[in-house]
């Protein structure tokens, strides 16, 4: 951990509720990037980050400061994304019968500068991996996330979902077995 990050934390538990602001600051775009692909909503996304901080903040004085602060953090946003997930998916499949198709993201940027045709592909490819993703369980969705996207190392991995990392290694593959059948079967419908 950086003395500036310790410097932050100890002035925050001396009541310095400024040094948690910058905290915030520092991590809270990371945080919800990685939340939103999580749960594939902003609303969510920023509900589960705004929870995810107010937790460190009320827990700052539990932090051991064995792991970065970013680390910690991130275990509890991505465990809050999980439980969330979760209840989304029982309370849809109750209450609608199957699973509910989540918000698409925007399409990037089709300025004069972009080639047209290939953000337009590249746009639907995100759309098309974001939908698998979407299906599924939120243990497969949360490695494939961390590692394929966020490029996260095996041993941060199993810190922050709290796992071994054989199980972190057992998830991916399972997850990238389940994610490529789903693609295939997307694929298949389509033509």
């Amino acid at each position: 951990m950086s003395g500036d990050e310790n410097r932050l934390i100890d002035e925050c538990l001396k009541g310095q509720t400024a040094a948690f602001g910058e905290l915030v600051r520092r991590y809270q775009d990371r945080l919800f990037n990685t939340v939103y692909r999580l749960v594939d909503s902003a609303e969510d996304a920023q509900d589960v980050v705004q929870e995810a901080f107010l937790h460190a903040y009320q827990s700052l004085d539990r932090f051991k400061r064995d792991s970065q602060f970013f680390t910690w953090l991130y275990r509890i946003a991505v465990n809050s994304a999980i439980s969330l997930k979760r209840k989304h998916r029982v309370a849809v499949n109750l209450h609608q019968g199957g699973v509910g198709q989540g918000s698409i993201p925007e399409p990037p940027d089709l300025s004069e500068f972009s080639q047209p045709d290939q953000a337009l592909e590249r746009a639907d490819e995100e759309r098309r991996i974001q939908a698998a993703l979407n299906r599924l369980s939120p243990e497969h969705r949360a490695v494939l996330i961390l590692k394929d996207l966020e490029e996260q190392k095996y041993e941060t991995m199993a810190e922050i979902l709290q796992v071994p990392i054989g199980t972190i290694r057992s998830r991916l593959h399972r997850a990238r077995l389940e994610l490529r059948e789903v693609l295939e079967k997307t694929e298949v419908r389509s033509q």
